[in-house]
């Protein structure tokens, strides 16, 4: 069965409750009253400052609740409604809020010794959050651990079992913790500078999310041993699907989508030469559509976004896409922003940032 997006819309407002509508200007309450579903996305506004903006699948904006610096990746939890805004690397902040009403942000840190990584994600009982962070002085990435329950205070971390970790999800049952080790070494003594890209480690773990142990690893082929995969999301039948950014020579063509399944070695996509050329060897995001089996990647260098058939790998549709940074599933394939300011058909007076999060209930079959 399958959710529609429409009572995703209802769900939201009738959470929201009174108090929350009645905030809104007459414009927001309209675009929010003709949305269909409901996303948010870190922005930089025209003045300099950091939000995180509430906006409907046109991309008309309904709210926004100010950030302290720049985020980076975000999380939703569906069971609590809580939003997570991460600071973007090598960031020590970040901010939990709930869209559906005007309560005070909490806002936590990450520990002395290390900075966020941009990503996290939610427990599916909302009850855990994890975050990628680093422990730049031991050099090896790590999964801090909140308790959702006690204002997000830090109760443990895992290890990543590699360098660099990025992006990361959980599986539906939320047993395994899936992470994207980047393979790149950074310390915020050197800002955001690369520190080993003749010696990446990068690779892909599934780690048991109640032990932190190890129950997969995957690295990457030596001869694509700059390939920093980066991020990743999961199909309805639970196979991991990553997109990578090469760090190797301009002229290459790496493959930069996968995908694998617990048990298995990783698949590259076969995108063709042209597709592979115009994604200028970065995805800088990924999105999987689960109700119509499509995966959708962006690349903000190359100003395209690709559609692409989750069973067959073929390409379905390419879009050219100036500065092409979020991408989500909607009612009908992808939502995807730009630092220019669009979100599919409109333009508004900011730069969305490079992730966006559905807050309401997700469409799954």
């Amino acid at each position: 069965m399958i959710r529609s997006t429409k009572i995703d819309r209802r769900s939201f407002v009738k959470a929201a409750g009174i108090g929350f509508l009645a905030a809104l200007t007459p414009r927001s309450l309209m675009a929010l009253e003709r949305s269909d579903a409901v996303y948010a996305s870190g922005i930089r506004a025209a003045d300099g400052s950091f939000a995180i903006a509430t906006v409907t699948e046109r991309g008309e904006i309904v709210d926004q609740v100010a950030l302290p610096a720049r985020a980076h990746g975000m999380a939703f939890s569906a069971a609590t409604g809580k939003t997570v805004a991460f600071a973007r690397r090598p960031g020590t902040y970040a901010m939990i809020f709930d869209p559906r009403n005007k309560g005070q942000p909490i806002v936590i840190s990450s520990r002395e010794d290390r900075h966020f990584y941009g990503h996290g994600v939610f427990s599916p009982d909302g009850r855990i959050l994890y975050a990628s962070e680093n422990d730049f002085d031991g050099n090896r990435g790590m999964i801090g651990i909140y308790d959702a329950t006690d204002r997000f205070t830090r109760i443990g971390e895992f290890e990543t079992y590699g360098i660099g970790p990025h992006d990361m999800t959980v599986s539906d049952d939320g047993r395994l913790l899936i992470v994207a080790n980047g393979g790149i070494e950074t310390h915020p003594d050197f800002g955001r500078t690369k520190l080993n890209l003749r010696a990446m480690q990068p690779s892909l773990v599934l780690i048991d999310a109640a032990t932190g142990a190890l129950i997969e690893k995957h690295v990457l082929p030596a001869e694509w041993s700059q390939l920093s995969t980066r991020h990743v999301d999961l199909d309805g039948e639970g196979r991991i699907w990553f997109a990578c950014q090469y760090e190797g020579h301009r002229q290459d063509l790496p493959p930069l989508v996968g995908h694998f399944a617990k048990g298995e070695d990783l698949s590259f996509v076969e995108l063709p030469e042209e597709t592979t050329r115009r994604l200028a060897n970065y995805i800088g995001a990924i999105a999987v559509n689960r109700s119509e089996g499509l995966v959708g990647i962006t690349s903000p260098k190359g100003g395209a976004s690709v559609t692409i058939d989750a069973r067959t790998g073929k390409v379905l549709a390419e879009t050219a896409i100036a500065d092409a940074a979020g991408i989500v599933p909607a009612k009908e394939g992808f939502a995807v922003s730009s630092y220019d300011g669009d979100f599919l058909s409109t333009r508004s007076d900011v730069a969305w940032d490079q992730h966006i999060v559905r807050i309401s209930q997700p469409t799954r079959a």
